[in-house]
């Protein structure tokens, strides 16, 4: 037993000296090095490519963000929610296919602006033809064009008048800071329409089956044992995925 708590005591040290000893032949050059540190810029060049990448870090820090409140993510995310909910199935479909899907429909909604933003900011600025903020402009450009569509009129006033600032003459002259909440709010109200729309032929199934069981006097089942079948079949039967889909990408103009 002393035998064997020694040469598990002593196994590690064995290891390691076996693999130092296998890498000591190994040329230096063929080890990788990785480093990471801050140093004084020389030149002026130096420098702004030192700024554009940590700009760059913010914008993929922020990108999830930017995805939320600037496309249509957030109409399609909180109508399949609704959807999800109206039809008592709170584990099916799982959450990430629900968020894969609404994301897959909000690249297919925004195809044309990230085509114009591809075209004009970012190939330009991939080949040095524009400055970073030249790129940023373009960029922005479709986007509001998009923001400015979908968004009600009611919600920019509200949000002019909040944030205090002067009355714009045309729509160039609102702010990002009040054009994107706007856009959120218009979003998220006309979400809340399609699932109340959606929410309707649902509970007059539960009040029904409700209402059935309660007349042949079978408190004990729950009514959800009964309605959830029934609310499938209708679904599938309308074929209701593809109308569903087909209303949301209809929905922005």
């Amino acid at each position: 037993m002393s035998g064997r708590r020694t040469f598990a005591r002593w196994l590690p040290f064995l290891v390691a000296g076996l693999v130092l000893a296998l890498a000591a032949p190994l040329d230096a050059q063929v080890l990788p090095k990785v480093t990471i540190g801050i140093d004084q810029a020389k030149t002026p060049q130096e420098a702004s490519v030192t700024l554009q990448i940590v700009f760059l870090m913010t914008i993929l820090s922020i990108a999830p963000g930017i995805m939320l409140l600037m496309t249509p993510f957030t109409r399609i995310a909180v109508v399949l929610g609704f959807l999800k909910r109206a039809l008592g199935a709170q584990t099916v479909p799982p959450n990430q296919v629900v968020m894969g899907l609404a994301i897959l429909l909000t690249w297919f909604v925004m195809q044309p602006q990230i085509t114009e933003i591809n075209d004009n900011a970012l190939q330009p600025y991939l080949a040095q033809e524009i400055g970073y903020k030249e790129a940023l402009d373009k960029a922005m450009k479709p986007m509001r064009s998009f923001m400015l569509r979908q968004c009600g009129e009611n919600e920019l006033a509200v949000m002019v008048r909040v944030s205090k600032t002067p009355r714009p003459a045309t729509v160039d002259d609102i702010p990002n800071a009040v054009l994107i909440p706007a856009f959120v709010m218009s979003e998220m109200k006309t979400a809340f329409i399609i699932g109340f729309l959606i929410y309707l032929p649902f509970l007059v199934i539960d009040m029904v089956v409700a209402s059935v069981l309660m007349s042949l006097g079978m408190m004990m089942l729950p009514p959800v044992m009964v309605s959830l079948p029934l609310k499938l079949i209708l679904f599938v039967l309308v074929d209701g995925w593809t109308l569903i889909t087909q209303g949301l990408v209809a929905s922005f103009r």
